[in-house]
């Protein structure tokens, strides 16, 4: 059980590692994948749909630039709880602009405002991660951390798109999803009543820094600096750019590729089979990989796991391939090949958390160069994603989903030669 800044004994981290990474997971995943089977059943075009709702995930990106503020002012706790009630009363106001003539704009802007917000919860969430918990911990819990991160995209993906289209078959499109804003609404404010209750806070062992734009500067100064010469930081930003690069492809077109008729090269599935696949068939893989891959890389070591990672992350690709070379009619096929994606997307994953956590954020500003390097990892999905729909606009469905796979490629070689600059404490992997 980990200890805060004064030693004194906490309630178990897994109560509040569960619920702060869940509430980490669903503005991105809301974003990245919800939004987009939203504004299909509303008539919105693919390529339109993913170059904005890809686009405006740059703030995951660019969140390292204000992190510095976040070391500065008020504590870590402080942010986890504003941005959570700020998250819930942005889905609240989505879900009034749905209903307007230019819903689209409107929603898309708002949208834009969660990202912010979310990625700001990424900084702190992760900062108590790491301030609160010994590297043997860390390697403890990340599968912990990683299940319930993506358990926020089974939910979302899977439960709440099922509803939804339950809800459109009695309310109609807009009205169904209305109601599931307001549900992600009214989650965000429980998460936040309950991290103000138990989430750790540190303990202010020095007067924070004097509030001035010059300060801010310097810090962020040496913030940047301190990151970009760490020892080979180049080859790890490749390793955490090209790692997910292909799930930026996949992630975006596949649930669009779900729901287009069968004419069109998709498998026409309504959005509660999509909601029924992944709330389903992927939920119970994914969270098995997920805690799986942590056992197995605190037994092996980061080092020695990670090429099996990679491989489990990104060679289950090839299911979307199958799906689209064979279009079945029959939902079975297609719940398999999510399960077998979801359980490799869960076990890979978390390799790569790990490998951000230990051999890129460690130093003076370890909450800020973490941010730093998630920050980077998020544009090398989001700039495939903003893209994904005009390739397969042009392409088709069956010729992306082969591109997606050549794209994997670069992912194998960076990974077999990625640095580790910090050697890996054997005695806490044993």
């Amino acid at each position: 059980m980990g200890k805060n800044n004064s030693g004194t004994r906490l309630i178990h981290p897994i109560l509040w590692i569960s619920t702060l990474y869940f509430a980490m997971g669903a503005p991105f995943v809301t974003i990245n994948a919800v939004s987009g089977i939203m504004y299909k059943d509303m008539g919105v075009s693919d390529s339109q749909i993913t170059f904005w709702t890809a686009l405006i995930m740059f703030s995951w990106t660019l969140k390292p630039l204000w992190s510095p503020f976040l070391e500065i002012y008020k504590t870590k706790k402080f942010f986890v709880v504003f941005t959570q009630f700020a998250i819930g009363i942005l889905f609240a106001l989505i879900a009034l602009s749905l209903p307007l003539p230019d819903f689209f704009k409107y929603s898309i802007a708002l949208f834009a405002v969660i990202a912010f917000c979310g990625a700001t919860h990424d900084v702190v969430a992760d900062g108590t991660y790491i301030g609160f918990l010994t590297n043997k911990e860390q390697a403890k819990y990340i599968g912990w951390q990683g299940a319930f991160y993506n358990l926020a995209k089974i939910i979302s993906s899977g439960a709440l798109v099922y509803f939804a289209g339950v809800l459109e078959k009695t309310k109609g499109v807009t009205h169904a999803w209305m109601i599931i804003m307001v549900i992600y609404a009214l989650l965000f404010f429980v998460l936040a009543i309950y991290h103000y209750l138990v989430l750790p806070k540190e303990k202010e062992e020095q007067p924070k820094k004097e509030k001035t734009a010059g300060t801010v500067r310097e810090e962020l100064w040496e913030v940047i600096t301190s990151f970009f010469t760490k020892k080979n930081i180049i080859w790890s930003i490749l390793f955490i750019i090209l790692y997910r690069f292909a799930e930026g492809f996949a992630i975006k077109i596949a649930p669009l590729f779900f729901k287009a008729p069968r004419t069109s090269g998709g498998l026409g599935l309504s959005t509660s089979d999509i909601g029924l696949v992944y709330g389903t068939y992927g939920s119970a893989a994914f969270i098995l990989g997920s805690v799986l891959a942590g056992y197995f890389i605190s037994a092996r070591g980061l080092k020695k796991s990670l090429i099996w990672l990679c491989c489990a992350f990104n060679i289950p690709f090839v299911v979307y391939a199958l799906l689209a070379y064979y279009q079945p009619s029959d939902l079975l096929p297609v719940g398999i090949a999510v399960v077998v994606e979801y359980f490799g997307y869960g076990f890979g994953f978390v390799g790569l958390m790990l490998y951000m956590m230990q051999q890129i954020a460690p130093g003076k500003h370890k909450t800020a160069h973490y941010a730093f390097a998630t920050g980077i990892m998020n544009l090398g999905v989001m700039i495939p994603g903003m893209f994904s729909g005009m390739i397969s606009d042009w392409i088709g469905y069956k010729m992306f989903f082969i591109w997606v796979l050549i794209a994997t490629i670069p992912a194998f070689l960076v990974t077999l030669w990625v640095p580790f600059p910090y050697p890996e404490n054997k005695e806490e992997y044993n």
